[in-house]
Protein backbone atom coordinates (compact mmCIF):
# COMPACT_ATOMS: atom_id res chain seq x y z
CA UNK A 1 0.00 0.00 0.00
CA UNK A 2 2.98 2.28 -0.39
CA UNK A 3 2.09 5.55 -2.00
CA UNK A 4 -1.64 5.50 -1.32
CA UNK A 5 -1.30 8.84 0.45
CA UNK A 6 -0.88 10.32 -3.03
CA UNK A 7 -4.64 9.84 -3.47
CA UNK A 8 -5.31 12.61 -0.94
CA UNK A 9 -6.79 15.59 -2.75
CA UNK A 10 -8.14 13.61 -5.71
CA UNK A 11 -11.51 14.86 -6.87
CA UNK A 12 -14.41 13.52 -8.87
CA UNK A 13 -17.53 15.27 -10.16
CA UNK A 14 -20.77 13.78 -11.46
CA UNK A 15 -24.18 15.16 -12.37
CA UNK A 16 -27.53 13.38 -12.29
CA UNK A 17 -31.26 13.98 -12.00
CA UNK A 18 -32.85 12.78 -8.77
CA UNK A 19 -35.53 10.51 -10.19
CA UNK A 20 -38.47 9.18 -8.23
CA UNK A 21 -37.93 5.46 -8.83
CA UNK A 22 -35.20 4.62 -6.30
CA UNK A 23 -36.99 6.67 -3.65
CA UNK A 24 -40.20 4.73 -4.33
CA UNK A 25 -38.23 1.51 -3.93
CA UNK A 26 -36.72 2.67 -0.64
CA UNK A 27 -40.10 3.71 0.75
CA UNK A 28 -41.52 0.28 -0.11
CA UNK A 29 -38.54 -1.40 1.55
CA UNK A 30 -39.14 0.62 4.72
CA UNK A 31 -42.94 0.06 4.65
CA UNK A 32 -43.49 3.81 4.30
CA UNK A 33 -45.95 5.73 2.16
CA UNK A 34 -44.37 8.93 0.84
CA UNK A 35 -44.67 11.12 -2.23
CA UNK A 36 -42.06 10.53 -4.92
CA UNK A 37 -43.31 12.99 -7.57
CA UNK A 38 -41.15 15.85 -8.79
CA UNK A 39 -40.74 18.39 -6.02
CA UNK A 40 -41.01 15.86 -3.19
CA UNK A 41 -38.32 16.36 -0.54
CA UNK A 42 -35.89 13.49 -0.09
CA UNK A 43 -35.96 12.17 3.49
CA UNK A 44 -32.68 11.96 5.42
CA UNK A 45 -30.15 9.45 4.00
CA UNK A 46 -32.10 9.06 0.73
CA UNK A 47 -29.29 10.86 -1.12
CA UNK A 48 -27.42 7.52 -0.87
CA UNK A 49 -29.77 6.19 -3.56
CA UNK A 50 -28.09 8.33 -6.21
CA UNK A 51 -24.66 8.62 -7.85
CA UNK A 52 -23.88 4.94 -7.38
CA UNK A 53 -20.92 3.61 -9.41
CA UNK A 54 -22.15 1.92 -12.60
CA UNK A 55 -19.03 -0.05 -13.49
CA UNK A 56 -19.46 -2.62 -16.28
CA UNK A 57 -19.94 -6.17 -15.04
CA UNK A 58 -16.50 -7.10 -16.35
CA UNK A 59 -14.94 -4.39 -14.15
CA UNK A 60 -16.29 -5.69 -10.82
CA UNK A 61 -13.91 -7.18 -8.28
CA UNK A 62 -14.49 -10.50 -6.53
CA UNK A 63 -16.25 -8.72 -3.66
CA UNK A 64 -18.77 -7.09 -6.02
CA UNK A 65 -17.34 -3.57 -5.74
CA UNK A 66 -15.84 -1.89 -8.80
CA UNK A 67 -12.21 -2.92 -9.20
CA UNK A 68 -9.96 -0.95 -6.92
CA UNK A 69 -8.03 2.04 -8.12
CA UNK A 70 -9.35 5.03 -10.02
CA UNK A 71 -10.92 7.55 -7.67
CA UNK A 72 -10.54 5.45 -4.51
CA UNK A 73 -7.02 4.22 -3.69
CA UNK A 74 -6.19 0.60 -4.66
CA UNK A 75 -6.21 -0.86 -1.15
CA UNK A 76 -6.08 -4.65 -1.43
CA UNK A 77 -7.16 -5.57 2.10
CA UNK A 78 -10.08 -8.00 1.69
CA UNK A 79 -12.67 -6.51 4.03
CA UNK A 80 -14.17 -3.12 3.27
CA UNK A 81 -16.85 -1.35 5.27
CA UNK A 82 -18.53 2.03 5.33
CA UNK A 83 -17.75 2.78 8.97
CA UNK A 84 -19.18 6.25 9.60
CA UNK A 85 -20.67 9.38 8.08
CA UNK A 86 -21.24 12.96 9.13
CA UNK A 87 -24.00 14.64 7.10
CA UNK A 88 -25.03 18.30 7.13
CA UNK A 89 -28.44 19.16 5.65
CA UNK A 90 -28.30 22.77 4.44
CA UNK A 91 -31.29 22.91 2.08
CA UNK A 92 -33.70 20.20 0.84
CA UNK A 93 -32.88 17.88 -2.01
CA UNK A 94 -35.99 17.28 -4.12
CA UNK A 95 -37.10 14.70 -6.64
CA UNK A 96 -36.48 16.17 -10.09
CA UNK A 97 -33.47 18.26 -9.05
CA UNK A 98 -30.43 18.13 -11.28
CA UNK A 99 -27.56 17.79 -8.82
CA UNK A 100 -23.81 17.98 -9.16
CA UNK A 101 -21.90 15.82 -6.68
CA UNK A 102 -18.37 17.00 -5.92
CA UNK A 103 -16.24 14.39 -4.16
CA UNK A 104 -12.73 14.62 -2.71
CA UNK A 105 -10.36 12.18 -0.98
CA UNK A 106 -9.75 14.12 2.24
CA UNK A 107 -7.47 11.66 4.03
CA UNK A 108 -5.84 8.23 3.71
CA UNK A 109 -3.98 6.45 6.52
CA UNK A 110 -2.74 2.96 7.40
CA UNK A 111 -2.45 1.61 10.94
CA UNK A 112 -1.64 -1.65 12.68
CA UNK A 113 -4.37 -2.83 15.02
CA UNK A 114 -4.85 -5.87 17.22
CA UNK A 115 -6.61 -7.64 14.34
CA UNK A 116 -4.01 -6.71 11.71
CA UNK A 117 -3.61 -3.95 9.16
CA UNK A 118 -6.28 -1.25 8.93
CA UNK A 119 -6.59 1.39 6.21
CA UNK A 120 -8.84 4.43 6.61
CA UNK A 121 -10.11 6.59 3.75
CA UNK A 122 -12.15 9.76 4.36
CA UNK A 123 -14.16 11.03 1.40
CA UNK A 124 -16.10 14.31 1.36
CA UNK A 125 -19.10 14.93 -0.86
CA UNK A 126 -20.99 18.14 -1.67
CA UNK A 127 -24.38 17.96 -3.40
CA UNK A 128 -24.79 21.16 -5.39
CA UNK A 129 -27.71 22.70 -7.28
CA UNK A 130 -27.12 25.86 -9.35
CA UNK A 131 -23.97 26.63 -7.38
CA UNK A 132 -25.56 26.18 -3.94
CA UNK A 133 -24.47 23.35 -1.65
CA UNK A 134 -27.61 21.59 -0.39
CA UNK A 135 -25.98 18.73 1.51
CA UNK A 136 -22.44 17.92 2.67
CA UNK A 137 -21.12 14.58 3.87
CA UNK A 138 -17.85 13.14 5.12
CA UNK A 139 -17.69 9.35 4.82
CA UNK A 140 -15.11 7.13 6.49
CA UNK A 141 -14.27 3.83 4.78
CA UNK A 142 -12.29 1.15 6.59
CA UNK A 143 -10.34 -1.69 4.97
CA UNK A 144 -8.97 -4.54 7.07
CA UNK A 145 -7.44 -8.00 6.96
CA UNK A 146 -9.65 -11.06 7.09
CA UNK A 147 -9.81 -12.48 10.62
CA UNK A 148 -7.58 -15.41 11.51
CA UNK A 149 -9.38 -18.76 11.86
CA UNK A 150 -10.96 -18.98 15.29
CA UNK A 151 -10.32 -15.32 16.07
CA UNK A 152 -12.93 -14.21 18.64
CA UNK A 153 -15.19 -11.27 17.93
CA UNK A 154 -14.34 -8.09 19.84
CA UNK A 155 -16.21 -7.73 23.13
CA UNK A 156 -19.59 -5.99 22.81
CA UNK A 157 -20.06 -2.40 23.87
CA UNK A 158 -23.03 -1.58 26.13
CA UNK A 159 -25.85 0.61 24.89
CA UNK A 160 -26.81 3.92 26.51
CA UNK A 161 -29.46 3.98 29.20
CA UNK A 162 -32.61 6.06 29.33
CA UNK A 163 -34.05 5.48 25.85
CA UNK A 164 -37.28 7.36 25.18
CA UNK A 165 -38.43 4.88 22.52
CA UNK A 166 -37.60 1.38 21.37
CA UNK A 167 -38.76 0.23 17.93
CA UNK A 168 -38.28 -3.41 16.88
CA UNK A 169 -36.84 -4.31 13.47
CA UNK A 170 -35.53 -7.46 11.84
CA UNK A 171 -33.61 -6.70 8.64
CA UNK A 172 -33.92 -9.99 6.74
CA UNK A 173 -32.46 -11.19 3.45
CA UNK A 174 -35.42 -9.76 1.49
CA UNK A 175 -34.88 -6.29 2.95
CA UNK A 176 -31.14 -6.49 2.27
CA UNK A 177 -31.77 -7.54 -1.33
CA UNK A 178 -34.16 -4.65 -1.93
CA UNK A 179 -31.83 -2.13 -0.30
CA UNK A 180 -28.92 -3.40 -2.40
CA UNK A 181 -31.15 -3.04 -5.47
CA UNK A 182 -32.23 0.55 -4.86
CA UNK A 183 -28.64 1.59 -4.03
CA UNK A 184 -27.17 -0.49 -6.93
CA UNK A 185 -24.82 -2.10 -4.41
CA UNK A 186 -23.28 -5.39 -5.54
CA UNK A 187 -21.13 -5.94 -2.43
CA UNK A 188 -21.51 -9.69 -1.96
CA UNK A 189 -21.48 -9.70 1.84
CA UNK A 190 -25.04 -8.36 1.72
CA UNK A 191 -26.63 -11.18 -0.33
CA UNK A 192 -24.16 -14.02 -1.02
CA UNK A 193 -24.00 -16.19 2.11
CA UNK A 194 -21.28 -18.61 0.90
CA UNK A 195 -19.05 -15.69 -0.04
CA UNK A 196 -19.72 -13.80 3.21
CA UNK A 197 -19.01 -16.90 5.33
CA UNK A 198 -16.29 -18.74 3.42
CA UNK A 199 -14.32 -15.83 1.95
CA UNK A 200 -14.80 -12.90 4.35
CA UNK A 201 -15.30 -14.95 7.50
CA UNK A 202 -18.66 -13.61 8.67
CA UNK A 203 -21.25 -15.89 10.28
CA UNK A 204 -23.88 -14.81 7.74
CA UNK A 205 -24.85 -12.06 5.31
CA UNK A 206 -24.25 -8.60 6.69
CA UNK A 207 -26.82 -5.83 7.09
CA UNK A 208 -25.65 -2.62 5.38
CA UNK A 209 -24.48 -0.08 7.94
CA UNK A 210 -26.25 2.65 5.99
CA UNK A 211 -29.50 0.63 6.03
CA UNK A 212 -29.36 0.49 9.84
CA UNK A 213 -28.55 4.22 9.89
CA UNK A 214 -31.62 4.79 7.70
CA UNK A 215 -33.83 2.69 9.99
CA UNK A 216 -32.53 4.67 12.99
CA UNK A 217 -33.29 8.09 11.52
CA UNK A 218 -36.77 7.00 10.44
CA UNK A 219 -37.48 5.76 13.98
CA UNK A 220 -36.62 9.30 15.16
CA UNK A 221 -38.84 10.83 12.46
CA UNK A 222 -41.72 8.62 13.63
CA UNK A 223 -41.26 9.94 17.16
CA UNK A 224 -40.51 13.57 16.24
CA UNK A 225 -42.16 14.19 12.86
CA UNK A 226 -41.95 17.98 13.12
CA UNK A 227 -38.23 18.11 13.95
CA UNK A 228 -35.94 19.79 11.46
CA UNK A 229 -32.84 17.65 11.00
CA UNK A 230 -29.79 19.83 10.48
CA UNK A 231 -27.11 17.16 10.83
CA UNK A 232 -26.83 13.41 11.28
CA UNK A 233 -23.69 11.48 12.20
CA UNK A 234 -23.56 7.72 12.55
CA UNK A 235 -20.92 5.11 13.33
CA UNK A 236 -21.01 1.35 12.81
CA UNK A 237 -19.85 -0.45 15.95
CA UNK A 238 -20.72 -4.13 15.53
CA UNK A 239 -22.00 -6.08 12.49
CA UNK A 240 -25.65 -7.05 12.29
CA UNK A 241 -26.51 -10.20 10.37
CA UNK A 242 -29.64 -10.87 8.35
CA UNK A 243 -32.55 -12.11 10.43
CA UNK A 244 -31.21 -10.70 13.70
CA UNK A 245 -33.88 -8.84 15.72
CA UNK A 246 -32.67 -5.38 16.75
CA UNK A 247 -34.08 -2.40 18.63
CA UNK A 248 -33.94 1.15 17.30
CA UNK A 249 -33.70 3.50 20.26
CA UNK A 250 -32.93 7.08 21.18
CA UNK A 251 -33.02 9.79 23.79
CA UNK A 252 -32.70 13.56 24.04
CA UNK A 253 -29.15 14.87 24.05
CA UNK A 254 -28.75 18.63 24.44
CA UNK A 255 -30.77 20.23 21.68
CA UNK A 256 -30.75 17.05 19.62
CA UNK A 257 -30.98 13.30 20.02
CA UNK A 258 -28.64 10.39 20.53
CA UNK A 259 -29.67 7.29 18.56
CA UNK A 260 -28.53 3.69 18.70
CA UNK A 261 -29.34 0.21 17.43
CA UNK A 262 -28.78 -2.77 19.70
CA UNK A 263 -29.22 -6.49 19.37
CA UNK A 264 -31.18 -8.75 21.73
CA UNK A 265 -28.15 -9.22 23.99
CA UNK A 266 -27.89 -5.46 24.53
CA UNK A 267 -24.76 -5.07 22.40
CA UNK A 268 -24.37 -1.71 20.66
CA UNK A 269 -24.40 -2.13 16.86
CA UNK A 270 -24.79 1.37 15.38
CA UNK A 271 -24.86 4.74 17.12
CA UNK A 272 -25.87 8.15 15.81
CA UNK A 273 -26.26 11.81 16.71
CA UNK A 274 -28.86 14.21 15.32
CA UNK A 275 -28.84 17.99 15.64
CA UNK A 276 -31.54 20.43 14.48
Amino acid sequence: MEGIESWIGRTETATTRLDGWPLAGLMATLDLDAAVDDGAILPPTAHWLYFQPSAPQSMLGEDGHPQRGGFLPPIELPRRMWAASEIAYHLPLRVGDVIEKRSCIADVSVKQGRSGTLAFVTVTHDYVRNGTVLLSEAQKLVYRDAPAPGEPAPPPQPTPEGGLWSHPATPDSRMLFRYSAVTFNAHRIHYDAPYAVEIEGYPGIVVHGQLTATLLIHALIKEKPEMRIGSYAFRAVRPIFAGTPIRLEGKADGNGFRLWARDETGALCVEGQVRP
